[in-house]
This record gives structure tokens, sequence and C-alpha cells, in this order.
């Protein structure tokens, strides 16, 4: 440190108003850095009495470093009058120095630098967020990307802000795919890359944690900004098609529709659908190696540049037809009416209809492992199926659980072979085959599930804290069922032109017949089912004819 850097760092330090402790954990053994860190604190530490440093052996120490967060070696906690969770992995010099100094300054004037609203904002998240900044230490960018994820810790106990080294710690730099910093990541699954404003931070934030507040903070944004044209639907009104579902196939439809300039309502309980849950895309065209979250959000934006009247919040009751008129009723009372309906509702998970199973959904029983592997960290899981989806979700929780438990009816399993070999390799999963789950154990939360034999009657029990239902899917189709023909599965059959059995109602998606369920079908499923609607109006001489769209 020459002596003009010597000359600021002092000053800055002699300015903090409360006492900052840096708390160390070093190892003598298997950590060659861990000196250097050390060397840095302690020199730091000279140049103020309002810096105190603690200094612990992170193998003697266990206890003291796990209450911290503490998981690796060199690390170092900045703490002031409380501890703020800003934690840095590694040696803190070349450009992340200044990191350093943002996290002791912030500690010691109890300060995060944000705007109020924003403060107000990140005070109100509930779930519990780690933030892993991976940087290096000749990045010009990164320490703008850990200040602003720490700003976020400062004033949220809930939050961790850590700076990692990627050279430092090159097996987590390879389990995150990290090939370029500063890169975030959200619960050890989300990230993003870049360095980003506090604000935006937090919206990524929201994003991974609480979708549903990210979505409406996120369309006041948009709405503010005039990027989103879409309207409140009216009861009053009388729609030329009423789409009902909030997936590709629905939001294609949309899109389709109301460049025909007609009158469109969509119904849905969600946005979404079904990729809301999908990790990543990689065969849909123009736009590889795209999350589900992501895709989501461009399919909506996308739809929301358009005059679309919606209805989100409530699922569909029921679907009749009164001299003509198509009738949907939402599950809170209010009825809309349309010249045509398009059905595009989807599927949803599958139940087992097992005692106290439903009694423990949102309670430990879950349906998403992709979403929701970090929060069973160190913890046992049962994942109950035997396809791809079950050992999707198995591999996704390896890194996670403890304890794999993969229950299974049969000895055999539908799954692509290469997924079966990758499950089976992993020292923590077990399988439980010719097994069925006789009732899900617990009082206020799921604490253990008993299995059945298919083969005997013997019964075990597993102890376990969560556990994926993972059975496949069913049609969304029973607001319908003595409305449309459906065939043996649920599913209503389509003709070509997506019409169904009752003129003037037409479906697409999973909740139909066709046999292939992929994203890139299911919109092109929702379009053409657009067009016919579109298409039987203007036969039936209720709306004029467009002449746009033949090709686009």
């Amino acid at each position: 440190m020459d002596d003009k850097t010597q000359k600021e760092v002092t000053g800055v330090l002699q300015r903090l108003p409360n006492t900052v402790s840096l708390i160390f954990f070093t190892a003598k053994k298997d950590c060659e850095t861990c000196p250097h860190q050390q060397h840095i604190l302690e020199t730091l530490t000279g140049f103020s009495d309002k810096l105190k440093l603690e200094i612990y052996d992170f193998g003697k120490e266990k206890k003291r470093a796990h209450t911290y967060g503490i998981d690796k070696v060199p690390a170092t906690a900045v703490r002031g009058k409380k501890d703020y969770g800003m934690r840095f992995f590694g040696v803190t010099a070349g450009h992340e120095f200044s990191s350093l100094l943002q996290a002791i300054v912030m500690a010691g004037t109890e300060q995060s630098g944000l705007h109020p609203d924003l403060e107000e904002l990140v005070k109100k998240i509930n779930i519990p967020v780690h933030l892993e900044v991976m940087t290096t230490l000749a990045c010009p960018y990164c320490p703008q990307a850990v200040h602003a994820a720490q700003q976020l810790a400062m004033v949220n106990d809930t939050i961790q802000a850590d700076m990692v080294d990627s050279a430092e710690f090159p097996a987590l730099a390879k389990q995150y795919s990290v090939y370029e910093t500063p890169k975030t990541v959200i619960n050890g699954v989300h990230s993003f890359i870049g360095a980003q404003p506090a604000q935006a931070v937090y919206l990524e934030v929201l994003k991974a944690v609480d979708p549903d507040e990210y979505d409406r903070t996120e369309m006041m944004i948009r709405e503010a900004r005039g990027h989103r044209h879409v309207r409140k639907a009216d009861v009053q009104q009388l729609y030329d098609t009423i789409i009902i579902g909030g997936g590709p196939a629905a939001l294609s439809a949309a899109v389709y529709a109301a460049r025909k300039e007609m009158n469109v309502l969509l119904v849905t309980k969600a946005i979404g659908g079904q990729i809301t849950y999908t990790a990543n895309v990689d065969n849909y065209l123009g736009l590889p190696h795209i999350s589900g979250r992501e895709m989501k959000d461009q399919f909506t934006f996308h739809m929301e540049q358009y005059p679309v009247a919606e209805s989100v919040g409530e699922n569909v009751a029921q679907v009749m037809q009164k001299q003509g008129t198509f009738i949907v009723t939402t599950e809170g009372g209010k009825e809309f009416t349309g010249r045509t309906v398009i059905y595009c509702a989807g599927k949803e998970y599958r139940r087992l209809g097992v005692p106290h199973e439903e009694k423990f959904i949102g309670h430990g029983i879950a349906f998403c492992a992709t979403c929701d592997a970090p929060l069973y960290k160190n913890k046992k899981v049962a994942v109950i199926g035997g396809a791809n989806s079950a050992f999707t979700a198995a591999r996704d929780l390896i890194t996670f659980a403890s304890k794999i438990y993969l229950v299974h009816r049969r000895d055999t399993f539908k799954a692509d072979a290469t997924l079966v070999q990758q499950v089976r390799e992993a020292k923590n999963v077990t399988f439980h085959t010719n097994m069925i789950v006789q009732e899900f154990l617990g009082n206020d939360t799921l604490t253990g599930v008993r299995l059945r034999s298919t083969t005997s009657p013997a019964t075990k029990d597993l102890s376990i804290d969560g556990a994926f239902l993972e059975i496949g899917l069913s049609a969304n189709t029973d607001p319908i069922k003595d409305f449309i023909e459906l065939n043996e599965k649920g599913e209503i059959p389509v003709q070509p032109d997506n019409a169904t059995s009752r003129s003037g109602f037409f479906a697409a998606g999973d909740v139909t017949d066709v046999p292939e369920k992929q994203i890139v079908v299911a919109a092109g499923e929702g379009a053409k089912a657009a067009l016919s609607a579109y298409k039987y109006l203007v036969d039936k001489k209720l709306i004029t004819i467009q002449t746009t769209d033949t090709w686009e």
C-alpha cells in the first residue's frame, strides 16, 4: 500500500462513528492464502482504533463458524453493532480491497446508502436469501456487484451477501458455471451476470424467491414506462374470444387474436404455465439456453404489448353456452361472455390420493425440485416417481439434500438411461423400488412417509423433511367435463384447426390430445386456435376481416 492510499484509507477509517469487528476464520493447514488475508486485516486494524480483529481457527471453532455462515476459508465477516450478513471468502486484495472498505464503512455508519423507498422494499423480503458474488481480484466491475449485494444484506437480517474469489474456490466456480465475473448466485440456483445497481439486484432476488411479488413489481414498472398495454377485464363486455389459461398456448393465442384486432379476454389463475417450473429450455427456436422463468417473462412482455383484457388470479369454475354466447364463470363468481372460447388450461401435477397428502402440500410436499432444492440443504427428501421428472428432481437435489429416497412402484424406470445412471452414481441416493406411499406422517409439518410394498404386506417408515411428487400431470378439464367431449385421459380431442366437439369452442396446448407436450408445439397450437377462432367469426359475419398477419 503506497503512502497516498494508506493516507486515504486511514482518513476513511478514522471517521467511523462506531466500532467494526472483523471476524477472521483461518486454517493452519490446507490454506496457503490465509496468512495473506490475515496480514491485510492486521494492517487495516492498525490504522484505526475503531477496527477490532478477531481471529479463529476454522477447525477448532466449527460452531462459531456455523453461526456466521462460514463453510470455507479464508473467510472474513464484517460486523458492526450487529451482524449485517456481509462476508468475504478469499483474499480481499486487488479490486476487492475496496469492497472490504465499503462493507466496513456501511457497518460502522449503519448506513446502507440505499434510497429509503428501496430500503423499505428490501426489508419486506421474509424468505432467507444467500447471495454469492463470484469475483476475480482483477475484475474492476466486481466491487460494484459485491457492494450492491451487501447493501441488501445490510438492511435485511434474512439476507447474507458473500464475496467469493472464483480463483480461490474453483470447485464452487465450476458448480456455478462461472465463465465471466461478476456472477451473482441466489440461493445456489438462480444467477445473473454483470454489475447491476441495487434496485436491479433487488428485482433479481424477488424473481428468484418471490415470483408473485416480482411480477407485481415489474408490472408496475412497465406500466409506468408505458410498455404494458393490457387492460382490466369487464363483465359488461361481449368479447370476440375468451382465452382460458396462461401458458405458452394461451399467450400465443392472445398475441395472434389481438393482432387480428379481435376483442380478447385472457382468464387465468397465473401467467406462465408449466414453463414457470422449468429450469432451462434449450430447444426453442431462436431462444437457446434460456431459463423457464426468463422465457415466461419474454412471452408475457410480448403479449402485454397488445390491448388484451385480462383477469388474472382466479381459476375458471365453469363454461356454458346460452343462445350461442359462451359464459365463463370464475371461482370468485365473475361471469364473462364471449362469442368464442380458446381453452388452453394446460395440465396440473397429479396427486397420490393418500392420507395427509393435501394437508402437507406447501408444508413439506412440493412439485418443483428445480425451484425448491436449496430449501432442503443437508435435509432428507423423498422423490416419488420413476420417469424423467422424478430423476431430474433427484439430480437437482443431489448437491443439496443429505439423503434422497427415490420411491417407485415398480423395479424398472421410464427415465432416460443416462439420467438414471447419474442418479444411481450419487452416494446420497437410496432407491425404494416396488414400494408405494401409504400415507404421509407428521403433525403441523411433514416429518415422514410410510411406504408399503407392492409384492408383500411389508411397510417401511422413512424420516424425511420434504417430499416431491413427480408422478405426472393431469389435464385441467374439470370446468368443461360435462360441456366438451373428452378422451379417456381427460384431454380435449381437437381437429387440425383446433376445433372441438362444440362449435365456436377451440382448444390448444397440453390440455388437448395433441401427443407432443412441448413448449414450441403449444405456442404453435395456440396461434392456430386463434386464427381458427378468427376465421369462425368472419364466416359467421360477426367481425370484419383483417388482412394482416397472413405470414407473420
